[in-house]
């Protein structure tokens, strides 16, 4: 039987996912969440990438978290990226840094954390992302939100699966797809051509996000 899994176009970057799960370690806003908790259970359950985000906290509580994660990640071997903030990835000595459409561009981003570190950019649309593409300073994109979300206070328009396709055919950047993805849609997002998975809230929300985040990394495997 032929595969519908859209064909990807010829490679542009040299970076490539070491899993096809990307765990985003988010307490999405609630007291009872503890990122540093999160990232631990995430990490053990072999999670080799983690992404930090964290929101509506000052700038010096983000460096605490961010160096506290990053001890860990070391520990286990695995590699971090921070979200948005550029000027934190570079003190904490990420591996990475993600960045938004209202971020620093990644060009820039390149030139302050230099060549040796990953730098992810999140598109919504198929412009943006042959725009970024263009521009060549990110290793891979971010897209979506493929399903509704609720880890965005505003997010943007729903991409859904064939969005997805689309940009799958013509964009040659690894591709991460985000937004309301869980275990039973995993597959599904793999199989339209995303290179790898982002999910929060369904190892955030999760009672055992140790579990849940070994789980996913089965399913991500075997799609």
């Amino acid at each position: 039987m032929r595969s519908s899994k859209p064909s990807k176009p010829q490679a542009l970057s040299s970076f490539r996912f070491p899993s096809r799960l990307y765990p985003i370690v988010d307490t999405l806003g609630d007291p009872q969440r503890s990122h540093v908790a999160l990232a631990e259970a995430v990490l053990a359950a072999g999670a080799p990438l983690i992404q930090l985000r964290v929101k509506d906290e000052p700038t010096r509580r983000f460096v605490e978290l961010a160096r506290e994660v990053r001890e860990r990640t070391r520990r286990h071997g695995a590699m971090l990226i921070v979200n948005d903030r550029v000027d934190i990835a570079k003190l904490v000595d990420a591996d990475g840094v993600h960045l938004g459409q209202d971020d620093l561009p990644p060009a820039l981003a390149r030139r302050i954390l230099g060549d040796g570190k990953i730098v992810g950019f999140s598109t919504h649309n198929l412009l943006q992302a042959q725009r970024a593409q263009a521009e060549g300073a990110a290793d891979y994109l971010g897209f979506g939100p493929v399903f509704s979300t609720t880890s965005k206070e505003n997010p943007d328009p729903i991409v859904g699966i064939e969005g997805l396709r689309e940009v799958r055919r013509c964009v040659g950047l690894p591709l991460i797809a985000i937004g309301g993805i869980n275990a039973t849609t995993v597959a599904t997002v793999l199989n339209a051509g995303a290179d790898a998975v982002a999910l929060i809230g369904a190892i955030a929300g999760a009672h055992d996000p140790g579990a849940a985040t070994a789980q996913l990394l089965q399913l991500c495997a075997s799609a």
